[in-house]
């Protein structure tokens, strides 16, 4: 692959929310969290490149679930970008996604496919726009958007837009897991019992694969309840991670995939060999967690 052509892929990567805490609820219905997130090496893939007309196709495992009109978050970031620039500054564009990632799974597939467009667009149309003027533009379209925009390891406050880096934070070997179920986040919410949960606590002073478990083992996902309730299937996906050595497993955002922690990516991927073989209909997939890096501060 040459160097134009890498510079028209862009990485979606799944969100994993490590833990979620509910706390509160704004006059307007959103929902108010504390989070901490991290991107996987796995994700979606988009690429862009200048045509005679807009187009958008999906190919991949997950593309028969993708709607291909403008009710895809794919489309309405390139049109949200393009009214912000103006017509004369953005011209027609084929976006093609390779959807990886199982939608309604709880790991922010559309958001971060529409983070992805949205950069890769700003690359594609020259655009000079910063990152807070494009995490304005993508809270518009959806809460989770700022957050797959940093893609990076952070804390996401308020309704998921107040974002604080975690400097220094490990990569962490993670193997996911989805039942084959989509689980509606609106449903999810709507269930829960509790809606005023206390915050998250201290992070560690010093982070690694001990620390972040031992951290994780005082914290919660509170959608995982109501989520479970729905979806009996997740209970099943989180005892089978368990089983397969998981440090620690937990359902991510408000599921169905789940997420087991395991101390090293080969540990990672021999789980996951073990759990495909076991379940070939399920979504398997041993990764990394990103580095903190040191680009793109807040």
């Amino acid at each position: 692959m040459n160097a134009e052509a890498e510079a028209r892929i862009w990485l979606a990567p799944a969100k994993i929310n490590l833990a979620l805490h509910v706390t509160g609820r704004r006059a307007d219905g959103y929902h108010l969290i504390e989070s901490l997130a991290v991107f996987t090496r796995f994700g979606d893939r988009v690429e862009i490149e200048r045509a005679d007309s807009d187009l958008f196709s999906v190919s991949g495992k997950y593309a028969s679930s993708v709607p291909l009109d403008d009710s895809n978050l794919v489309v309405k970031a390139r049109e949200a970008l393009r009214r912000e620039a103006g017509l004369q500054r953005t011209p027609p564009v084929a976006i093609r996604l390779e959807k990886n990632l199982p939608v309604a799974s709880g790991v922010g597939g559309g958001s971060s496919d529409a983070a992805a467009v949205l950069r890769g667009l700003v690359h594609a149309w020259a655009l000079d726009v910063d990152d807070a003027e494009l995490a304005r533009i993508g809270l518009a379209l959806g809460a989770d958007i700022p957050m797959c925009l940093a893609a990076k390891p952070l804390v996401a406050r308020g309704i998921g837009d107040e974002l604080s880096s975690v400097p220094d934070f490990p990569a962490l070997g993670l193997v996911l897991v989805n039942p084959g179920t989509a689980v509606s986040t609106a449903e999810v919410f709507k269930a829960l019992a509790s809606r005023d949960n206390d915050v998250l606590p201290p992070l560690p002073s010093r982070i690694d694969f001990h620390s972040i478990r031992n951290w994780l083992e005082i914290t919660r996902n509170d959608l995982e309840p109501a989520a479970r309730a729905i979806q009996p299937a997740i209970g099943k996906a989180l005892s089978v991670l368990n089983k397969a050595g998981a440090g620690f497993a937990r359902m991510s955002g408000s599921g169905a995939t789940c997420f087991g922690l395991f101390e090293t990516g080969n540990v990672a991927k021999r789980a996951a060999l073990d759990i495909r073989g076991r379940h070939p209909d399920w979504f398997v997939a041993a990764t990394r967690s990103m580095e903190a890096g040191t680009h793109g501060q807040y």
